[in-house]
């Protein structure tokens, strides 16, 4: 008789990562439901609007959709929709359907999460015509193939794996049509955070090996050794969520370094309410005016432990490198 495996910290851990995924979306569920931003496709994900979040939770999810949005639309334009994008950690998100809606669509777009997340999502797909009906529209044979956690079509393709195995990452999205030689944009968000400082830079240079003109588009936490980020830490530890590669997020130079170091020949990082200050300033009053905030200092803060960082390498001369804020 096989032996059960022990339960472990790891599995805590990973189980407490996966929780991180229904955060958000609740998060970005109550910021649209008060107007931040449009997204007719999160109420499928999350059933109810839930408890009000702070007004500072709200400007600060808008900044990183913002911010990650205008880097990908960039991306995608620069290449004429000829790329494909890979969404690391993707959980719930919903940028599949609003490239569609917005006639963004790369050649294909990639989501890899952990199985038990991939098996929900594709639940949610499967039950809900919303969903599922952008995805058959733009596939053009009658067979979609659909599996507990796998879905592939001509232009969205959903898979589960663990990013911190590469070569099992490797072989799953190859056998799902990845090609290498296509522009390629990959993004993380509060992802490789949750991993070892070794295991994100195998996956970073996983990326750079692969992909001879790419683009990685990483946010998360940054400039956390002071003490609010250590407040930030203790609060996520509370949750049994463990902050495995706290270390590249350091500064915004350790953002960087981290790709510099890994074969990416070009890396940029701005911290989040640099971002906030160059977003588009009409829109930025509008969502200034949904709520009042009192405490602008508490923003401020907030924004300031939060980065994009992105690095580009450009075979082709496309002039990824001038792609920025």
């Amino acid at each position: 008789m096989a032996t059960r495996r022990a339960f472990t910290d790891t599995d805590t851990s990973d189980e407490a990562v996966r929780a991180t995924c229904d955060d958000a979306t609740t998060c970005k569920r109550f910021a649209t439901s008060k107007g931040y931003w449009k997204d007719p496709y999160i109420q499928h994900f999350a059933r109810s609007v839930g408890e009000r979040k702070a007004p500072e939770i709200n400007r600060g999810y808008y900044a990183r959709v913002q911010g990650v949005n205008h880097l990908l639309d960039a991306f995608i334009r620069k290449t004429e929709r000829d790329c494909q994008v890979i969404n690391l950690g993707a959980g719930l998100d919903t940028t599949f359907w609003r490239l569609k809606d917005e006639n963004l669509l790369p050649r294909k777009f990639f989501e890899v999460d952990f199985p038990t997340v991939v098996a929900r999502k594709i639940h949610n797909i499967k039950t809900k015509p919303p969903l599922s009906k952008p995805i058959i529209e733009t596939h053009s044979t009658d067979s979609l193939l659909l599996d507990a956690h796998s879905l592939d079509s001509d232009h969205y393709c959903i898979i589960g794996a663990d990013l911190r195995d590469i070569s099992n990452l490797d072989e799953k999205l190859k056998k799902f049509q990845l090609n290498p030689e296509l522009p390629t944009l990959l993004l993380s968000e509060c992802v490789l955070v949750y991993m070892t400082p070794s295991q994100s830079s195998n996956l970073v240079h996983w990326a750079a090996d692969t992909f001879h003109t790419a683009m990685f588009v990483n946010y998360e936490q940054v400039n956390m050794s002071d003490r609010f980020g250590q407040v930030m830490i203790e609060n996520l530890q509370r949750r049994q969520c463990t902050l495995a590669g706290v270390e590249a997020c350091q500064s915004l130079d350790s953002q960087k370094e981290r790709f510099l170091k890994t074969g990416w020949a070009h890396a940029d990082a701005l911290d989040m309410m640099t971002i906030y200050s160059v977003l588009p300033q009409d829109d930025v009053a509008r969502i200034e005016r949904l709520e009042f905030l009192d405490e602008k200092e508490l923003l401020q803060q907030l924004l300031q432990h939060y980065s994009i960082c992105w690095a580009t390498k450009d075979k082709l001369n496309l002039g990824l490198a001038q792609l920025a804020f």
